[in-house]
């Protein structure tokens, strides 16, 4: 028991310095003025940003639906291969995310850019250019880039490990290929669909980088809101702090509610 005590107390004491010190500060910043009294007016001054929350869950709702609709099908294909292809094709998606974050971003701002490549290839072909840089657009395009693989990736690894037992058991008692699909396949698979969900929302709700380079600053979201009250001009770590500390919950909420949604982990598939 010693030992194992022993052998855990660098973590503990990196959790405690890294991320429980942190929320607690955090914490107290929010619930407190410039002089040290509780206050709960931090959080009311939040009502003054409602269009940058909302505009903050619509991108992120939007980049999250766009990747499962796209994560999904890839998964599926990716999991009919052969075994021995699967790792190339996995390390294939997972490529891009060995590139740092702020390059990748960059790069979709040669892109997109009034005379970026996107721009430059439709005027080679004779079609109108587009001016998507420094708009929504180029955020949730953005997004999806950037957070796909971790809708992809959660997919994959559980459409893999349903037993193909299941699917010829169905196949023998008559299931077409869109029953075996609606009836065995999508809900063994759920698991995986609701962590993709998680790992997507919650990044892209709280994105700030995605948001201040290819937005332009005209699509400001929660995360570039923090930003400022910490590194900008209107510097005011409470209410960072407390939007932080609202950010926080409220996922958590989410996270739960998805969890209770992840309970019966496909146990019911085959119940008519």
């Amino acid at each position: 028991m010693m030992k194992s005590r022993l052998i855990a107390a660098p973590y503990v004491f990196w959790m405690t310095v890294f991320v429980v010190a942190p929320l607690i500060l955090v914490t107290f910043f929010a619930f407190t003025d410039k002089s040290g009294r509780f206050t709960v007016d931090n959080f009311a001054l939040m009502t003054d940003f409602g269009p940058i929350f909302t505009r903050s869950f619509i991108l992120a709702f939007f980049a999250t639906v766009i990747c499962l609709s796209l994560g999904y099908p890839l998964a599926f294909i990716l999991s009919k291969q052969h075994v021995r292809y699967q790792p190339f094709f996995v390390m294939l998606i997972m490529l891009p995310m060995w590139m740092n974050f702020l390059l990748r971003t960059y790069a979709w701002m040669s892109i997109l850019e009034n005379n970026g490549f996107l721009n430059k290839f439709l005027s080679f072909l004779h079609l109108p250019t587009v001016s998507i840089i420094n708009t929504p657009a180029a955020v949730l395009l953005g997004m999806v880039y950037n957070y796909l693989p971790f809708m992809v990736l959660p997919i994959y690894n559980v459409l893999i490990k349903i037993d193909a037992r299941l699917i010829e058991a169905a196949q023998d008692l008559g299931a077409n290929r869109f029953l075996v699909f609606t009836r065995v396949t999508l809900p063994l698979s759920l698991p995986g669909v609701l962590s993709g969900i998680t790992m997507v929302f919650v990044p892209a709700v709280s994105t700030f980088i995605i948001s201040t380079m290819l937005g332009g600053g005209k699509s400001m979201m929660v995360g570039d809101l923090i930003e400022k009250q910490f590194v900008g001009a209107a510097y005011n770590p409470r209410l960072g702090s407390a939007i932080s500390l609202f950010m926080m919950v409220l996922i958590i909420i989410c996270m739960s509610i998805m969890n209770r949604f992840d309970g019966n982990d496909g146990e019911e598939v085959l119940m008519p």
